[in-house]
């Protein structure tokens, strides 16, 4: 109930009229309003209100914020001074303009725009708002609910994120506060900072091991196809960022929690091509938690080194093994390919808690401004994991009375198009073989193919309808073993603030 109460408000300031907006806000706060300049009775129209006209109220602000970014913007605007290479794509329409590269806000040199969405907007005539701008900290987010139709009727798995079937699902509410340093510069050491904190079904597949994990890994099946509370809160990202621009071209070092630095996906859901998420994506590692360096060494090549606590694991937990990760990203010249080789995991300890080796290559390629497309291919095994050795039941997922090695590997392929600045249509086609079934609960080959539209209302809402068929080759993988199939239609919405 109360994620709908959320929605509503949210939806409401940013479609209602200015005075219209500030009286529903007040009524859900339960606070007192007093009418903007200019309404009588509360028959006649307020005046037309600009985020940044400190004679209005807050809600007044922020809801004009929200008919601002409706507007169309600005194709004479100047653009920001960047030391990167051009960005290769346009974001809108993808979700995002920049050739991939995990550990960092945005590639080294490449700058990041400040009071984006409509809740900075609305804070700059505060006190609060104006440190803020001044420390160039920022507080944003977003509201994110789903609905899907599944020819399953008890589990979509291994489907991800919408898991429950022919249902209304609220997904994600993510509330962020960060400082991004600016790596345009080359004069100054900076810093940057982000805490960003998940409620909403999606905790289910985020949580690590050691950080508020207690509510999904020990507590009761709450009647649904995923253990745990049905919804959750994640912290899910917590870290300091250092710019050392003496560095070669310019190093980041991040310390903290950080997202797994491969996959073309992402946990959040506006840095996604499509609502659903690969097979492959969806279990493989999430977070780390630990210390890495980005270092650009050339416009064409960076290097990345770090050392964590493993997959999904915080470093004080008893689950915790040391692990090292290396990447190196190249782009080529004319800025049309891409590859990001990983070692996203290693160590030489057995499996314990999502300790998994795993081998990653990305390779993005630009045909034209409106058209690319990127593949991932990775392999993970774990080893020495309970179950999973000889003697086994034929069929029969980890039921070796030995340890043994488990592996699986796949790829995955995304085509994406822009139709027009408001809207991108994306083909994702792949294939993923769980050898012995230690992934996903059954040892089988799969396939999935989904097609996907972005429709950018403005650019603080977006919608993605969105349809999927999916197969498994060797068992009957879905509806918990049920069937050899999957086919399902969704569609999400996406609200910043």
């Amino acid at each position: 109930m109360m994620s709908k109460k959320v929605l509503s408000f949210a939806l409401l300031l940013a479609l209602a009229p200015v005075g219209e907006a500030a009286a529903s806000a007040a009524s859900v706060a339960g606070t007192d309003v007093t009418p903007a300049a200019g309404l009588d009775d509360g028959s006649a129209s307020a005046p037309t209100a600009a985020s940044d006209d400190c004679s209005q109220g807050f809600f007044s602000r922020l809801g004009a914020a929200y008919r601002a970014d409706a507007q169309p913007a600005d194709p004479n605007a100047p653009a920001a001074p960047r030391r990167a290479m051009d960005a290769p794509l346009d974001s809108p329409p993808f979700p995002n303009g920049e050739w991939q590269l995990g550990g960092v806000a945005a590639p080294i040199g490449v700058p990041v725009a400040y009071s984006q969405y409509p809740l900075q907007k609305a804070l700059s005539c505060t006190k609060l708002g104006n440190w803020m701008k001044r420390n160039r900290i920022e507080v944003n987010g977003w509201i994110n609910p789903s609905l899907n139709a599944s020819s399953s009727s008890f589990t979509n798995y291994p489907l991800s994120y919408a898991t429950r079937p022919n249902r209304l699902e609220f997904d994600q509410l993510v509330f962020n506060i960060t400082r991004v340093e600016d790596t345009v510069q080359t004069d100054h050491v900076d810093w940057g900072f982000n805490i960003s904190t998940l409620y909403g079904y999606d905790y289910h597949y985020t949580v690590t091991k050691g950080v508020f994990s207690n509510q999904l890994l020990n507590h009761p099946n709450s009647n649904g196809p995923l253990p745990g509370k049905v919804y959750g809160i994640d912290p899910m990202l917590f870290y300091y960022d250092l710019y050392i621009p003496s560095v070669a071209e310019g190093m980041v070092v991040r310390i903290g929690r950080y997202l797994s630095l491969p996959d073309i996906e992402a946990q959040f859901s506006p840095q996604n091509y499509l609502v659903t998420h690969s097979i492959l994506y969806t279990v493989d590692p999430y977070t780390q938690t630990g210390i890495m360096t980005t270092t650009k060494l050339s416009q064409q090549w960076t290097l990345q080194l770090g050392v964590n606590a493993s997959n999904d694991t915080a470093p004080w937990n008893h689950s915790a093994r040391p692990s090292l990760q290396a990447c190196v990203r190249w782009v080529s010249k004319d800025n049309n390919d891409m590859l990001y080789p990983c070692i996203n995991n290693w160590n030489t300890s057995d499996y314990n808690y999502n300790n998994v080796q795993m081998y990653v290559m990305t390779w993005g390629h630009r045909f034209s401004q409106s058209v690319h497309m990127q593949t991932e291919a990775y392999y993970m095994y774990g080893r020495n994991i309970p179950g999973f050795g000889p003697d086994g039941e034929p069929g029969v997922v980890a039921s070796s009375p030995y340890p043994g090695k488990a592996g699986e590997y796949g790829v995955v392929n995304y085509l994406n198009f822009e139709l027009n600045s408001s809207n991108m249509i994306s083909f994702r086609n792949e294939f993923y073989n769980d050898q012995k079934g230690q992934r996903t609960g059954y040892a089988t080959k799969y396939s999935s193919h989904t097609l996907g539209l972005t429709h950018w209302v403005s650019s603080d809402l977006e919608i993605r309808p969105e349809i999927r068929y999916e197969r498994s080759y060797d068992v009957n993988a879905y509806n918990a073993g049920k069937k050899n199939y999957q086919a399902i239609a969704l569609v999400d919405a996406i609200l910043h603030y």
